[in-house]
Formats: C-alpha cells, sequence, structure tokens
C-alpha cells in the first residue's frame, strides 16, 4: 500500500489552483473553438460538404447547380497586390478578411447561379465563388463572367439595385 501525505501551504496551493485554471481554459477553448471566420452568427459558415456548401448559398437567395462548374485549391497571398486588396476589400464587406488567412491553401468552389435578377435560369454567365478553409467559408463573391462582367457579395440584390456593377 502506497500512502502519500503533503502539507499544504499557500504557495503550493496557488501553483495547483493555477494549474487547474489553465487546464480548464485550455478545455474550454478546444470545446468552443471559434470558426475559421468572423460572423455575427446569423449566417452559417459550414461548408465541408457539398450540402452545406449549397445551403450557404441558399442562406442568400441563391439558387445554384448542385455539381460545381470548377473546383480548386488556391493559396491566399501572403502579401497582397492592388488586385487582392479591392478584393479583400469586398470581403471585408461581408464580415470576412483574407487577411487572416495570409499563405494558407483554400479550396474554392464555384457555382453556377440559376436565378441572378435580369437573366435566364439557364445563362452560364453568373457565378458564386466560394472561398473554403478548413471546412468554413472564409470569403467569396457573386460574379458575371461577361466582358464587361460585375464582381459583388453574397448579398441577392434587392429590388431596384442596379443589376450589372
Amino acid at each position: 500500500m502506497f500512502v502519500l501525505s503533503l502539507r499544504a501551504n499557500k504557495k503550493r496551493l496557488v501553483f495547483i489552483l493555477a494549474g487547474i485554471v489553465a487546464v480548464l481554459l485550455i478545455i474550454y477553448f478546444a470545446v468552443n473553438r471559434e470558426s475559421p471566420t468572423v460572423n455575427d452568427g446569423a449566417i452559417s459558415l459550414k461548408a465541408a460538404d457539398a450540402g452545406e456548401r449549397l445551403a450557404f448559398l441558399s442562406q442568400f437567395g441563391w439558387e445554384v447547380d448542385e455539381d460545381p462548374v470548377k473546383v480548386e485549391e488556391v493559396i491566399i497571398p501572403t502579401e497582397f497586390n492592388s488586385v487582392y486588396e479591392k478584393y479583400n476589400q469586398l470581403q471585408i464587406g461581408q464580415n470576412f478578411d483574407l487577411t487572416k488567412y495570409a499563405g494558407k491553401t483554400a479550396k474554392k468552389w464555384t457555382y453556377r447561379i440559376k436565378n441572378y435578377p435580369g437573366y435566364g435560369a439557364d445563362c452560364d454567365f453568373i457565378h458564386a465563388n466560394i472561398l473554403v478553409c478548413e471546412g468554413a467559408v472564409i470569403g467569396g463573391d457573386v460574379s458575371s463572367q461577361e466582358h464587361n462582367g460585375f464582381m459583388r457579395g453574397f448579398d441577392f440584390p434587392e429590388q431596384g439595385e442596379q443589376l450589372v456593377e
């Protein structure tokens, strides 16, 4: 039989309590880990599978083909040039910020939009691009592939809004 006796003193008690608090904080942050992007909670950013990606776009009112037009890996640059800075401003306007992912690899999923106002359901010009990292949306856009096309955020155009930006 093994018996261990310890004399309690203030230093040892404070050290043990600090250790317990540290372990509890680590467990709390591991369990309640924030998704990769800041979000107000109103929009789900889940995108780990096809169903979640389609659900993400439908939250904004978009109807898209179930199969993506294209899937590719992209590396978010460590330093943004003027084009990426402008694109990131669009992302910041949607509560995303790609600077948090500088140097990381993301997947870009491109879907054909079937219900953009002013375009028919069979139009091949309007696409939604979703950037996904660690199973969550970190950014993206809705854009036209036409000659003088446009790029905008995910929000569905409101009635009377200029359709081509």
